[in-house]
């Protein structure tokens, strides 16, 4: 019989979490569905050299009837209570103080966030999963709001492992086990039947999806995860988050092969800035500018929003729009006023184009969101009437890219360096969620910071000061930026310059910044003199 080896220690509490039949239900996950996800990661891989090879996505031919078909919908916020009202979401991480803030908040619905918010150290995840396993149940101590919101989990991407709980087959092979199976597996195992009995139900979030096959593989996981535990099917809902090219090309399958489950799409602007510049990124058309002038006001993503909220309405499903991260607790205070008014600028203009509600990376904008919304929506807890008949993003329009100013600057050459490597420095010492320059920085945004910098080497792009960009330009100005940065001994800036020079420098571009730096940097970043279990 199969089983889960744990090859890391064990904190205080864990082993309420890593109990015997919660590990046993994810050797379950493994033994039914780790195949499937290795050959659909091998069709990811092929893909992405397709489009480098020349030949851009498009709508897919084949299932040409199932976006022909007005006849179908998804299951949406039917059944599902506390999902009905989503206009303002709060994202973040899962540390004990992080889970009081949101969960003290006026946001609608939270998303605890394992992904892009969250360096996956065993501390983080283990200990988040039991944060959420006290906060569900009302231990958490300075919780204190009697409309907390809506939870929704969102576990790491497919291709993220996790190393520190290793399969073991029948015959005694090994292998490790894949992370979005363990985020997803512990979370349901514990909470989903006490989520229900509070009035709610388990939600997710589905990251990083590149086609409806993907997307099929979870609604199968959902489907045997409710039957492992005796709960009604359907009860799980899923919002999937649209934020690769590829899936952009397959909204309508995905919410088709999702639709028993399937609550709702987001469209994840910065995630999909990257997916751009990575999958692009040997064409010189596609060399875009500072990373600053990269907003949701572009024609090609105001396409692709316009697109993913009509082809949402007209399936019943909810359409969540992108991502603020202005950081309130900055100390210049007109700085954030005046900040606080773009943003709500870009909050109205999401819900004028029919946005049900919009994410917020800090407790402190989530009142000021509420207003805009509140303002758009009056009493109605979404706009799913709004069908957007206007809508008429094709593939030209969302590939299009002329007419774009693609001046690059000394500054934003700077900026993306000290973005990359001031992010990743955080993201080894435990920290996935970081206030740099004025902003609340992810995974998505170190990534499009140092992909555009592999970019603009590649392609010898000139600055607006003349000079060529060139490994020894970035290398001279990364030295400069290192020498004026404040150090502390815990730092770890030694691996972040290591891991920058490798995924932004080098010749090869790593698909994802953090796999090779979790792989080669954070495993074994584990608490010592505590136990390990078999």
């Amino acid at each position: 019989m199969s089983h889960i080896k744990i090859n890391a220690p064990i904190e205080p509490g864990f082993d309420r979490i890593l109990s015997e039949s919660a590990l046993n239900f994810i050797a379950a996950l493994h033994d039914r569905f780790s195949d499937r996800l290795g050959k659909l990661l091998g069709v990811r891989g092929r893909q992405a050299q397709s489009i480098r090879n020349g030949t851009f996505p498009r709508f897919t031919p084949d299932t040409a009837g199932i976006r022909a078909d007005t006849t179908w919908k998804v299951a949406g916020a039917t059944g599902a209570p506390g999902l009905e009202d989503r206009r303002v979401e709060l994202t973040g991480p899962v540390s004990e103080p992080e889970v009081v803030a949101a969960l003290n908040s006026r946001a609608k619905v939270w998303l605890a966030d394992l992904e892009d918010a969250t360096s996956p150290t065993w501390s983080n995840i283990i200990g988040g999963q039991l944060n959420l396993f006290n906060a569900i149940r009302g231990n958490l101590p300075g919780v204190n709001n009697r409309e907390q919101p809506t939870i929704g989990l969102r576990p790491r991407g497919w291709h993220l492992p996790e190393k520190h709980l290793i399969h073991v087959d029948d015959k005694g092979s090994q292998s490790e086990t894949s992370g979005a199976m363990v985020d997803f597996g512990l979370y349901f195992f514990h909470n989903a039947r006490r989520l229900v009995d509070n009035g709610s139900g388990p939600y997710f979030y589905l990251p990083k999806l590149e086609s409806f096959r993907e997307a099929r593989l979870w609604n199968e996981i959902f489907v045997f995860a409710q039957d492992y535990m005796g709960i009604p099917q359907g009860t799980i809902r899923a919002t999937a988050h649209i934020e690769t090219i590829t899936a952009v090309f397959q909204m309508e399958e995905i919410l088709w092969e999702l639709r028993d489950h399937c609550a709702g799409l987001n469209a994840a602007g910065w995630d999909y800035l990257f997916s751009l510049v990575k999958n692009f990124r040997n064409s010189p058309k596609w060399v875009l500018p500072d990373r600053e002038h990269l907003t949701m006001g572009l024609p090609l993503l105001q396409a692709f929003a316009d697109r993913l909220v009509s082809t949402c309405h007209r399936r019943g499903a909810h359409a969540i729009g992108t991502m603020g991260n202005l950081m309130t607790t900055h100390p210049d205070k007109e700085f954030v006023a005046s900040e606080l008014v773009k943003m709500r600028e870009d909050k109205a203009r999401e819900a004028s184009r029919g946005f049900d509600g919009t994410w917020v990376a800090e407790p402190g904008l989530v009142d000021d969101a509420l207003e805009v919304f509140d303002a758009a929506l009056g009493n109605k807890p979404n706009q799913l009437d709004n069908r957007r008949v206007d809508a008429h993003a094709c593939a030209e329009h969302m590939l299009d890219v002329s007419g774009l100013d693609t001046t690059v600057t000394e500054e934003g050459v700077r900026l993306n360096i000290r973005v990359a490597i001031g992010y990743m420095n955080e993201w080894l010492g435990g920290n996935g969620n970081v206030a740099l320059e004025n902003l609340l920085e992810d995974a998505s945004t170190a990534e499009i910071s140092r992909s555009q910098i592999w970019q603009w080497i590649r392609h010898s792009v000139t600055l607006d000061n003349g000079k060529q960009v060139t490994r020894d330009l970035v290398e001279r100005y990364m030295g400069e930026e290192l020498a004026v940065i404040e150090r502390h001994p815990a730092d770890h800036y030694t691996e972040a310059v290591e891991i920058f020079r490798k995924s932004a420098l080098g010749e090869d571009f790593p698909e994802f910044l953090t796999m090779p730096a979790y792989t080669d940097h954070l495993v074994d970043r584990v608490s010592k003199g505590a136990v390990f279990a078999a």
